[in-house]
């Protein structure tokens, strides 16, 4: 029996007719989540992972960032000290490629808003403006009551900082972490460094969306608020939906959400930009353009600098 190679599809039709949206919208509308973060390199397995958690993955037999930030450790100095590396490398350190500052190049003389699944600050560092910018889930950079017993969030960087030189590491001069040679990483952090409320004095937890007890602070309020009134004064002018890397964990955050107002919307355009789950329900096919392909190098493509 005779097998085919797949015929190669490089989407050279629609990286030009996206080109042309681009250029005839003044409205962008990006909706982003994990595949975005994990085209610009922040991989949560292989080779990260093996060069800032191999100490854990030895000891507990865990693959991947994802499986280690659930493992119920036995103390809070060895909890602390997974969780202060984990935090640092995925929100303090830069992603290896600059696909968000290429992205940002390409729509930051647009009126463009965001809103995003991602907790990795990536949108902020690469110059969106805050005002701009809706983190749904959370942020990796603050802390809140684990119980909670207030609706408030706490910067973490400095504390973060300190867990991780705690346990032998430097800081290089772009901010990414190193041992010096011959020095063995701590799996635990002292004492004084675990993070604890100051209103209650229990343990303090990482603002995610994992559960009921998420704090949904006035931060976030406000730019749910922004998010809703940019969308209340574009219905129905000339707006770009540019969905990037959304999956389905939750779909009904940005993918539903864009395909219903792409449905409605008598001038809107609806983009995703997904490498394996790049498709459009047939209502809105005329108005969907979807390549499934990598990101970074579609943006590429389109002449992102």
């Amino acid at each position: 029996m005779l097998f085919r190679m797949p015929k190669v599809i490089h989407y050279e039709d629609e990286i030009q007719t996206l080109q042309q949206v681009l250029e005839q919208t003044e409205t962008v509308i990006i909706g982003a989540g994990a595949g975005l973060s994990t085209s610009a390199g922040f991989t949560y397995n292989e080779e990260r992972f093996d060069r800032y958690f191999r100490d854990f993955a030895e000891k507990y037999h865990f693959r991947d960032m994802y499986a280690g930030g659930f493992y119920p450790y036995n103390t809070l100095n060895e909890h602390w000290a997974y969780w202060s590396r984990y935090i640092y490398v995925n929100r303090y350190m830069n992603p290896p490629k600059p696909l968000y500052h290429k992205l940002y190049n390409l729509i930051k003389n647009k009126d463009y808003f965001v809103i995003t699944t991602n907790v990795d600050h990536c949108f902020q560092k690469a110059g969106f403006d805050k005002k701009r910018l809706y983190y749904t889930q959370g942020d990796y950079g603050l802390f809140q009551c684990s119980e909670p017993c207030h609706e408030e969030t706490y910067d973490n960087a400095e504390m973060i900082l300190e867990m991780v030189k705690a346990q032998g590491y430097k800081i290089e001069t772009d901010s990414s972490l190193y041992l010096p040679d011959g020095v063995t990483p701590k799996m635990f952090v002292p004492d004084e460094l675990i993070p604890l409320c100051p209103k209650c004095g229990k343990p303090m937890s990482m603002n995610l969306r994992a559960d009921d007890t998420f704090v949904q602070d006035q931060g976030w309020y406000k730019a749910a608020g922004q998010y809703k009134s940019f969308l209340s004064q574009h219905q129905n002018t000339k707006v770009l939906f540019l969905e990037l890397g959304v999956g389905y964990n939750t779909p009904f955050i940005i993918k539903y959400p864009f395909w219903e107002m792409t449905a409605e919307w008598y001038d809107a355009t609806y983009v995703c930009l997904n490498k394996g789950e790049a498709f459009a329900p047939e209502e809105i096919h005329k108005k969907a353009i979807c390549i499934n392909d990598d990101i970074y190098m579609t943006i590429n493509r389109l002449g992102a600098k």
